[in-house]
């Protein structure tokens, strides 16, 4: 069968995609078997606790920390008795018979990323107060098992990742305070754990306003962390006083730390360390010796790996995916260096349909070079039309300090099997790529993520791989910014999709939530000195320049980009007479959960895109 791409005939529906979104995340062992949470869209975004298969966690519970907004360290355990953040009143729950226990909670208070102190029958956590006046205030809290709670440590903006000694006798954790955000400069602290529970003194023991430091974990008595200070999230210990770099390389084994409980590495035995790391956006497995720091990649066929975790002293598990398959726990074996799958996993989309990206590497703005994933439409059924080229998405990522992979995405597939070409870049200020490719979207947001997105298209177009006249752009949150910043200020693109975007950075700056609050100031500039900048950069005060059409999508419950940015683009643009599509989600906040939501908006994008881009 031949038809012009855009057009074709796919077994994947927009409902299956919307079904397959099912998300794993925070691996944990614990005695009784691997624990992981599963967020189930087909039920409204619930988080569910899983264990090897088995449901812990019965609707309506969900583990779901809303701490800075977007959460993570959901849950903690100690050996098998599991405490978690229940979604709809942020208070913390024993797991237990007949049901989830509350061992505490209060009014406008949220809790996340804990840990248990044993030898005080307490939990050790971050506390997050939103103040009647507006704003939260976060601090480093101790929950007795009998319900009380005693406050450990404060001052700082934010803190994270608080973490016992084995023998309970010291704490460490993180702290940031604005304007920094905790991939900008991030410092590691420790106290002294007193007979009573209280803390000694604190003390820093790394990290600065230019150095990002994460996942404290110990061993015994000796301390190890990811640090970026040679410009890389390189893997260091500390013992007598004294730092050791452990696993050095030019590749990055750290994350920005968006959400908590992230792991990229597993202290397996007294000599060795198994991590993950970046490698052009590739992620690898290594195995490290801590004794000599040399260290040896595994063959695997995993692209994307994340929450390792220490199994045995033979053994680590992590979520793993790849081009082909989609994320499932795997165990990692050090004897044979093999990966197995601990589930059940095949592929949701047979391997003939689905489009496997190409490593891009292009040239940009400036002289710098930008990176990407290219897919190429890929449909057995179909064959094009004899000198034509297809449609191209070009997909921007969220953060914008966060970066896409290579894991099988269904969303991507969508696209793909109907014979649309996709782009999903890694623009200027990705992370996966060292500190100064971060860095290089300090004061620039708006015009190298910009840069790069229009230059990966030309690039493909320049290379006769993509059709130069049908060129759409699409991103959510600060990827909805990116979308719509290159449709106002270049004429590279003849259409894109806003995904809960940003249109006027002011008004954001002065209603977004705490975590942010700040960002700007290294995106942009400080605010109201740089005032000038952020009005030059919003696409808002611009709409005369944009001319092509847009779709945007909002969740009315967004507090991180509130629905009045959608609003406010899509009144301009209904005024200048330009085509323009607004779907609203009553029960969504930032980041769409539910399956309903996910298909009718991937629908609505699609007979966009073939009524504005494709003519047809």
């Amino acid at each position: 069968m031949s038809l012009d791409y855009g057009h074709w005939p796919s077994i994947l529906s927009a409902a299956e995609v919307s079904a397959a979104a099912t998300s794993i995340s925070e691996l944990r062992a614990t005695p009784l078997g691997l624990v992981w949470l599963e967020r189930r869209p087909q039920e409204k975004g619930r988080v569910v606790l899983m264990r090897q298969g088995q449901e812990l966690l019965a609707a309506p519970w969900s583990a779901r920390s809303r701490v800075n907004e977007y959460g993570g360290g959901a849950y903690w355990c100690h050996g098998d008795q599991i405490y978690f953040v229940n979604d709809a009143d942020q208070g913390i729950y024993a797991l237990g018979e007949p049901g989830p226990q509350l061992i505490y909670q209060a009014a406008n208070t949220r809790f996340a990323d804990g840990c248990v102190d044993p030898w005080r029958d307490r939990l050790l956590c971050v506390e997050e107060v939103h103040l009647p006046e507006g704003g939260s205030r976060q601090s480093l809290v101790a929950i007795s098992l009998a319900g009380e709670r005693t406050s450990l440590v404060t001052g700082a903006g934010f803190y994270a990742a608080p973490r016992l000694s084995p023998e309970g006798n010291t704490l460490v954790w993180l702290q940031w305070s604005a304007p920094q955000m905790p991939w900008d400069g991030c410092e590691l602290w420790a106290a002294t754990v007193n007979s009573d529970g209280s803390l000694g003194t604190p003390y820093r023991i790394a990290g600065s306003r230019e150095e990002s430091v994460q996942q404290p974990q110990w061993q015994g008595e000796t301390l190890y962390y990811i640090s970026d200070r040679s410009g890389w999230w390189n893997l260091y210990r500390y013992r007598d006083g004294h730092h050791e770099p452990v696993w050095q390389a030019s590749d990055d084994a750290g994350v920005p730390l968006w959400v908590f409980g992230q792991s990229t590495y597993a202290l397996v035995n007294a000599e060795t360390a198994v991590l993950t790391y970046s490698d052009r956006g590739l992620w690898r497995l290594a195995v490290v010796s801590l004794t000599t720091g040399e260290w040896q990649t595994v063959p695997t066929d995993y692209t994307e790996i994340h929450s390792l975790v220490h199994l045995s002293d033979r053994a680590a598990a992590f979520i793993g995916s790849s081009p082909l398959l989609p994320p499932h726990i795997v165990q990692f074996n050090l004897d044979d260096g093999t990966t197995t799958p601990l589930q059940p996993i095949a592929s949701p989309l047979p391997s003939a349909w689905i489009s496997q990206p190409e490593v891009l590497e292009f040239p940009t703005s400036d002289g710098a070079t930008a990176y990407g994933f290219f897919y190429p439409p890929k449909n057995p059924q179909v064959q094009p039309p004899p000198d034509s080229r297809p449609p191209l998405i070009v997909r921007c990522h969220g953060g914008p300090t966060a970066a896409s992979g290579t894991g099988l995405d269904l969303r991507i597939q969508f696209w793909t099997s109907r014979g649309f070409a996709v782009l999903d870049v890694n623009y200027r200020g990705s992370t996966g790529y060292g500190r100064a490719y971060r860095n290089a979207l300090r004061g620039q947001w708006g015009v190298v993520d910009v840069a790069d997105c229009s230059a990966g298209a030309q690039y493909l177009v320049a290379q006769g791989r993509v059709a130069g006249d049908r060129l759409a752009i699409r991103g959510s949150s600060a990827g909805g910014y990116t979308t719509l910043c290159a449709l106002t200020f270049t004429r590279v693109f003849h259409g894109g999709a806003s995904y809960y975007g940003i249109g006027d950075l002011i008004s954001l700056l002065k209603e977004t939530h705490a975590f942010e609050a700040h960002y700007f100031d290294q995106l942009i500039a400080p605010y109201p000195e740089g005032a000038d900048f952020y009005r030059q950069r919003s696409p808002l005060y611009h709409v005369d320049c944009l001319t092509c059409p847009v779709i945007f999508f909002q969740g009315l419950k967004d507090v991180v980009v509130p629905p009045s940015q959608a609003e406010q683009m899509v009144t301009a643009l209904q005024a200048k007479g330009i085509p323009v599509e607004y779907y609203t989600f009553a029960e969504e906040g930032h980041g769409f959960r539910h399956s309903s939501t996910i298909a009718t908006a991937l629908e609505a994008e699609l007979k966009f895109y073939q009524r504005h881009l494709l003519k047809g």
